[in-house]
């Protein structure tokens, strides 16, 4: 299998790595945070990238883009930490452009492409944790369109986007539908989370509501896959950086008179971090292939994918951490924000143990010692 990049994908990856290093420091981050998580300077500047409109058409006015490219920039993303949802970006363009009737289309795939726009995928329910076919929201037929009455919970960047993609039941089947933020009936109470970036509970009561798909469960299925896929890229490059700033430190940080990379013990713990660095790499390598995947090969692809890196996410960053001693858990250090961002997206998507579960129901007809 070739696992070279094109000369365009790499020079995705050179603009994208240049500008998180002239462009978003550690510093701005930190300012980013404490204004509350979300900067529209910024999301401008991805969208001048060209990064918004990565999966949106080129007759759409996208980059008419893949996985294999979303992947590229989500890594070098990841190095920097970088809050602004991307991974948001294109689910909606994905689902808008592969779903939407030709109004929505046109109305939104531009916007989503030139960063005037931010639609964000609101499906978790707290009674349905990450079960997909669990959803209490309602949709009712009316004069014009759709009404949506629902309680949706950590959206991200809730409070600032421009509209939701929004799963609600019609009488017995699942539809997915596009709420504008600022229809009637919609309230909106954002919060930071964890990792310093921004989600918000939304709240519809009979909200208007414009219809992406009457099959919502299979577009809600591929939306969550996409962000499965982009949450593995992400992990990739946060993992890659924690590593390298690690050993830097171990290089350079002296105890008893000798560099901490000396002593055969850490040694040992940092090879294990490069091993489980590498098992992440292939597992999102593998992800992002299998994103066109027939439905049941892409499902099981991802929930292999999502487990190997739960676990390498929370070997490398509790590693990290310990490997800097008690500097790695302050708020002036970046490492623990590094650790932040990946405890977050560990449980980003379904957790660990909820796509162990899913591997396992996926291979019950493989499983045994005679299959």
């Amino acid at each position: 299998m070739d696992f070279e990049f094109s000369s365009d994908q790499e020079q995705l990856r050179d603009a994208v790595r240049k500008w998180v290093a002239k462009a978003y420091t550690f510093e701005r981050r930190r300012q980013i945070e404490k204004a509350g998580g979300f900067s529209t300077d910024v999301w401008a500047e991805l969208a001048e990238l060209g990064l918004c409109g990565l999966y949106v058409p080129e007759a759409d006015g996208g980059m008419g883009m893949g996985p294999v490219e979303g992947m590229v920039a989500l890594e070098e993303l990841g190095r920097g930490i970088v809050l602004e949802p991307l991974a948001q970006s294109l689910i909606a363009g994905a689902v808008i452009s592969g779903c939407a009737p030709g109004p929505v289309r046109t109305l939104w795939l531009p916007r989503i492409s030139s960063g005037e726009a931010l639609v964000v995928l609101a499906h978790q329910e707290r009674p349905a944790r990450f079960r997909l076919d669990v959803c209490e929201a309602k949709a009712t037929l009316a004069p014009v369109g759709y009404t949506l009455s629902a309680i949706k919970n950590i959206v991200p960047c809730g409070d600032t986007a421009d509209a939701f993609l929004l799963p609600a039941m019609i009488e017995n089947r699942m539809a997915l539908f596009l709420v504008e933020r600022a229809a009637a009936g919609v309230q909106c109470r954002g919060y930071s989370t964890q990792d310093g970036a921004r989600a918000a509970d939304i709240s519809l009561k009979d909200a208007q509501a414009s219809l992406i798909t009457t099959d919502g469960l299979t577009a809600l299925e591929h939306a969550v896959d996409i962000g499965i896929a982009s949450t593995c890229a992400e992990a990739v490059g946060i993992m890659d950086k924690a590593f390298s700033i690690t050993v830097e430190y171990m290089n350079t940080r002296k105890q008893f008179g000798a560099a901490l990379g000396s002593f055969q013990a850490l040694r040992h713990r940092v090879a294990d971090m490069k091993m489980q660095l590498e098992l992440a790499r292939s597992m999102s390598y593998y992800a992002s292939l299998k994103l066109n995947a027939p439905a049941a090969e892409r499902l099981a692809a991802m929930a292999r994918a999502k487990y190997q890196l739960g676990v390498s996410m929370r070997m490398i960053g509790q590693q990290a951490v310990q490997l800097h001693g008690g500097i790695g858990v302050t708020e002036e250090y970046m490492i623990s924000h590094y650790f932040k961002r990946l405890t977050q997206l560990e449980m980003t998507f379904g957790d660990t143990l909820h796509h162990l579960g899913e591997v396992s129901n996926r291979m019950q007809d493989t499983a045994g010692v005679f299959a």
